[in-house]
């Protein structure tokens, strides 16, 4: 039986930085995640903005991490190897409720110390961008506002906790928690490990984790929503994140230049039933258009190259009614960040943490890491902590002068598999042996962009599946596109 002072369940952000941040103090630290890769859950599929801050109520803890992060998040990228724009957002709305949002959004910005938040008239709105519709009425403006790959970040920080000394199990579902006499067993089909805390960032299924070893108390309703991802080819009709504050109590527009120069819209806001409901809905990608033709008319739809859909956490606090002995939801959602602490043992719960989750991932962690640290009672630093992760080779980081040395130095950085990207099957390679590595079509996707162009890995898949069935020394029929069973070649004799 494995032992480790403190075990994070779930790899998905919170969890990959909640095991980074554990990594500052001289513990034993395992993450178990369910998946065969990390951030394949809500992670994965959300509109990867860095908020400002000035949607939160002020003082609440929501608001304070989200306004400190925003202002250190390019130290952060920096730290782990990531990249990130920092390219400021501005809030439009066409309308007097619409204003008078953006007033208020403009007051709370102040009160919790929001750098450079600004409001700002039509005339200035279009100036900063001139594709808004003349109709625009009032603009907020802050210039912390940014945009990262969600992915990218959370393996990074998950590369770093490893490089500390923290272990990572893949294919690992907790299926059953036991309190024990030094803390807790964590059973895992036939492995078990004990503990002496635990950090719950199991996502969408973190109330199933907690109710293994506490009465419910907060359970998660998922919402759905759709985006479309428009090709670099309009990339340049935005250079900031752009909010619509709508007229009517409905879901505005989002509009995010990407890192890599696509323009993402979204997201919807549709109901779901299932927690693993991923896929796109006809009204949600309708209602996008719509929108669209009020805030940006003249933008190229015609561009549209992907659209996807997500599962957002919507916490409630519940109560078991007396006649039928369910559990039922409050009337109103949580909308502050729910950390549940359940005694006599350590552990803590990060369930249903919504918008700005992403943006205050390592807030969260450092947070989390240090109450475990104090439960578990003088735990002391690790002065061998190194917050910093080398960065993967991207090619097209690279001046024509340091390409040519790379590939001199190893060809395969010369062989161009992802042609929309220019991904190298040398990047490729280096996703899959890195560690925690690439073991799926879209593990390779989310470290190296490569099927994320326009073709949308039409030219690069059958390449990329067998450099994995030869770097993992398999049949290319046994490779998944991305969870156990989506295979992309047909076994002999299968359908």
């Amino acid at each position: 039986m494995s032992c480790y002072d403190v075990i994070v369940i779930g790899g998905g952000l919170l969890g990959c930085f909640a095991a980074r941040n554990l990594m500052r103090y001289k513990l034993k630290i395992a993450l178990l995640e369910r998946r065969e890769d990390l951030c394949t859950g809500i992670s994965r599929a959300n509109t990867a903005i860095v908020y400002s801050g000035y949607d939160m109520k002020p003082g609440t803890l929501k608001a304070k991490m989200c306004v400190k992060a925003a202002q250190e998040f390019s130290a952060l990228c920096a730290e782990l190897g990531v990249r990130y724009s920092p390219c400021g957002s501005i809030m439009v709305c066409f309308g007097p409720r619409g204003a008078q949002m953006l007033r208020q959004k403009y007051e709370q910005g102040l009160e919790s110390g929001v750098r450079g938040i600004k409001l700002l008239t039509p005339q200035e709105v279009l100036q900063l961008e001139p594709n808004i519709s003349p109709q625009v009425v009032l603009g907020l403006y802050t210039p912390d506002t940014g945009t990262v790959i969600p992915w990218e970040l959370g393996i990074a920080a998950a590369e770093n906790a490893l490089q500390n000394g923290a272990d990572i199990l893949l294919n690992t579902e907790v299926t059953d928690i036991v309190p024990s006499e030094n803390g807790f067993k964590v059973h895992c089909g036939s492995q078990t490990f004990e503990t002496r805390g635990i950090i719950n960032c199991a996502g969408l299924l973190a109330a199933e984790i907690l109710e293994k070893v506490s009465s419910p108390k907060v359970r998660i309703f998922p919402s759905g929503g759709d985006y479309l991802i428009l090709d670099t080819k309009a990339g340049g009709y935005i250079s900031h994140v752009i909010f619509h504050e709508p007229e009517h109590k409905d879901k505005g527009l989002t509009l995010v230049p990407t890192v890599d120069g696509n323009i993402l819209i979204g997201p919807s806001e549709v109901p779901v039933e299932e927690k693993n409901f991923f896929a796109t809905t006809g009204e949600g990608l309708a209602t996008l258009r719509s929108l669209v033709a009020e805030v940006i008319p003249s933008l190229p739809l015609e561009h549209v190259i992907r659209s996807f859909g997500t599962v957002r956490p919507n916490p409630y606090w519940v109560h078991q009614d007396p006649l039928s002995g369910r559990y039922v939801p409050e009337d109103k959602g949580i909308s502050s960040f729910t950390i549940l602490e359940s005694t006599p043992r350590p552990f803590l719960s990060l369930i249903g943490i919504k918008t700005p989750g992403l943006t205050c991932a390592n807030e969260l962690g450092i947070y989390v890491a240090d109450k475990m640290a104090a439960l578990l009672g003088k735990v002391p630093p690790n002065p061998a902590f190194n917050p910093r992760r080398p960065a993967p080779l991207r090619l097209n980081d690279l001046s024509w002068t340091e390409r040519a040395k790379v590939i001199k130095e190893n060809p395969l950085y010369g062989k161009i598999v992802c042609r929309c990207r220019k991904i190298s099957e040398g990047e490729i390679i280096d996703s899959i042996r890195r560690q925690p590595g690439a073991v799926t079509v879209d593990g390779v996707k989310r470290r190296t962009g490569s099927g994320t162009g326009r073709c949308q890995g039409s030219f690069c898949t059958q390449r990329i599946i067998e450099i994995l069935a030869r770097e993992l020394g398999c049949s290319p029929a046994e490779i998944y596109k991305d969870s156990k069973g989506s295979y992309l070649i047909c076994k002999e004799g299968g359908s």
